[in-house]
Parts: C-alpha cells; sequence; structure tokens
C-alpha cells in the first residue's frame, strides 16, 4: 500500500500583484465547494494574512514547516510554508517583493522535483521586476525547463480551458519573425511532446491534434504565402507516419468553432496570439497554462499580475482554482499511469 500523494506546492507569485488575493480566494472557493487538493504556498505567510485582512477575507493562515504538514494543517486553514516573506504592497512592485516571488518559485520547483511536492502551480510574476534583481529568462516556463535540465525547446507550453487546449508553436516573437522561425522539424518535435503530455498527464491514449494553418485559407494554393506546403504539410504527414493522429493544416478561422473543437484533443498553432485570443475568448477566466515535457507537473493560471487592481478585491480566482484543480488531476493520472 502506498501512502496518499504529496501536495501540491503553490508558488506565490509576485506579491504586489494579485497572486495573492487570488490564491486565497481560490482556495476558498475549493473549500466550499468540496474540492481543494493537499495542498500549501510555498512562503509568504505575512504576505497572505495582510492580504487576508484587507480584503476581509475568512481565511486562516497556518505556517508549516515541510509539506508533509499540509495534509493536516488544511483542517485549520490555508497551509503556508514558514521562512520566505515580505511586505504586502498592493499595485507596487519592488525588489523585495520581486525577491520573494523568485524564491518561493525555486523552492516549489525544488520540492516538486524532489517528490516532496506532487505538482507545482505557479501564480503570476511581473518578468519586468524580476530582470532588476538579476532574473535572465524570458518567462518561468524557460526557468522551469533549465532547473528541470531541459532544454527550453522541450517545455512546450499549453492553454487549456473547458473544451479547448491550444499549444503556440512560435511563443514570445515579433509575428514578423514567425515564417523564418517555423520549420517541419520545430512541429513535429512539439507536437509529439504534446502527445505524450496527454497520453501521461490527461489519459488521452490516442491524442488527436489539430495543425494550424499560417496563412488565410491555409495559403489559397500558394496564393497567400506556401508555408503551408512547405513547412506544415510535410510536419503533418512526418507525424501521421509516426502514428499520431495529427491533421491539417487547418485554415485559423474555422478551427476554433463549435463543430470543429470536438474533433481535436489540442490545436496547435503557429504563432502566440492564434492559440491564446480563443482560448481567451471561450475561458478567460478559467484558463490554465500547462508546461508540457518537464519531469514535474507545473500549472499556472492564464493571466498577468494586474497589478492595477491588485488589492482592490476585484480579481477573479476562477483560473487560479482551476489550475489547483487541473495539477491535482494530472498527478492523479501520473499516479495511475506509474509515471
Amino acid at each position: 500500500m502506498t501512502g496518499p500523494r504529496a501536495p501540491l506546492a503553490i508558488a506565490l507569485g509576485d506579491p504586489a500583484g494579485i497572486g495573492p488575493e487570488v490564491v486565497l480566494r481560490a482556495w476558498q472557493r475549493l473549500r466550499a465547494e468540496h474540492r481543494a487538493p493537499s495542498a500549501f504556498v510555498v512562503g509568504g505567510p505575512r504576505v497572505l494574512a495582510a492580504c487576508a485582512e484587507r480584503l476581509s477575507l475568512d481565511c486562516t493562515i497556518v505556517p508549516i514547516a515541510a509539506p508533509e504538514e499540509a495534509l493536516f494543517a488544511a483542517s485549520a486553514g490555508l497551509p503556508v510554508m514558514a521562512g520566505l516573506d515580505a511586505p504586502l504592497t498592493p499595485g507596487r512592485p519592488s525588489p523585495e517583493g520581486a525577491g520573494l516571488a523568485l524564491a518561493s518559485l525555486k523552492w516549489g520547483t525544488k520540492l516538486a522535483l524532489s517528490g516532496a511536492a506532487s505538482g507545482l502551480v505557479t501564480a503570476p510574476v511581473a518578468k519586468s521586476a524580476l530582470a532588476a534583481i538579476g532574473w535572465d529568462y524570458p518567462g518561468q516556463t524557460e526557468f522551469l525547463a533549465d532547473a528541470c535540465g531541459r532544454h527550453y525547446r522541450d517545455a512546450v507550453m499549453m492553454l487549456a480551458g473547458p473544451g479547448l487546449r491550444t499549444v503556440p508553436i512560435t511563443v514570445h516573437v515579433a509575428l514578423a519573425e514567425v515564417p523564418a522561425l517555423l520549420s517541419a522539424d520545430l512541429i513535429v518535435h512539439k507536437a509529439r511532446i504534446v502527445a505524450a503530455g496527454l497520453r501521461r498527464d490527461f489519459g488521452i491514449a490516442a491524442p488527436r491534434l489539430a495543425i494550424a494553418a499560417l496563412n488565410p485559407h491555409a495559403g489559397e494554393g500558394g496564393q497567400f504565402g506556401d508555408e503551408e506546403a512547405r513547412i506544415i504539410g510535410p510536419a503533418v504527414a512526418a507525424l501521421a507516419a509516426e502514428g499520431i493522429a495529427a491533421f491539417g493544416p487547418v485554415p485559423g478561422d474555422a478551427l476554433f468553432t463549435a463543430r470543429a473543437r470536438p474533433t481535436y484533443d489540442a490545436a496547435l498553432c503557429m504563432y502566440h496570439d492564434q492559440a491564446l485570443i480563443p482560448l481567451k475568448a471561450l475561458a478567460f477566466d478559467e484558463g490554465v497554462n500547462v508546461t508540457l515535457g518537464l519531469p514535474i507537473i507545473r500549472t499556472s493560471p492564464d493571466h498577468g499580475t494586474a497589478f492595477d487592481i491588485a488589492g482592490q478585491g476585484l480579481a477573479d480566482p476562477g483560473a487560479m482554482a482551476a489550475a489547483i484543480v487541473m495539477a491535482d488531476e494530472m498527478a492523479a493520472a501520473r499516479e495511475r499511469a506509474g509515471a
């Protein structure tokens, strides 16, 4: 007999943003709905207590010394690892707050890698604030890939909401740079990781992947570009030859219709907004950022720090609650698969 699964670790994010608020409100919502998995926040007990007081939230903060205390501490309130803290300064990012965000992320990653945590849920960080204290990564995904000993290309961002999962093949680059960055090898590489992730973390035995076109009307036979014939089509053929159920290129204006969405398990898109616009339009308050291709589970709400509304009680906790539930479901899927 094995014991209970290790709790989830929740990295605090920038304490000047909406991270503390959505963590508290998500925890309250999940507890009220009897859906709260075993979890703890990595640092920031003073930040969270001050946030709860500021917003008149009935959420007791329970400091813990080790992850294994989370299961028992949860009966009294929200378990929070002691040892890292900073003042609460809503809407006013500071080096001290960025330092707490980075320390929480690093500590949470180590706990997930060691198995002390079954997965990692990360609240939003401010990349500019982190860069000011020496952060040298484009985002948390790239940091996690490095911390896990993986090449950044092996950490694939997937956005997931009810009824839709999307993956951008190219991410934070100018739209003008996308055609030159695309290659059949890149599409095949990411599609393999997505297919493996859907099998391991979502229990989908034979994932169906829709591959988006780049140009209007999938190039219209070369009238509007040749990337479909030269790059995307050969990638789809290569994936099909490997036994991966991929199809396309599918014109972007047809890929996300209500009729099309049930025909695939994930849509691989050629650029950032092609993937994020439909997900946010359909599930803004429930969208989850999932990192595939890592040895650890990592999810995050698909929104930023929102400094402009921090501390005002306006932040919707839906995406954070969804990220926590999805991380727990992924951990359960890996447990069932023996991964």
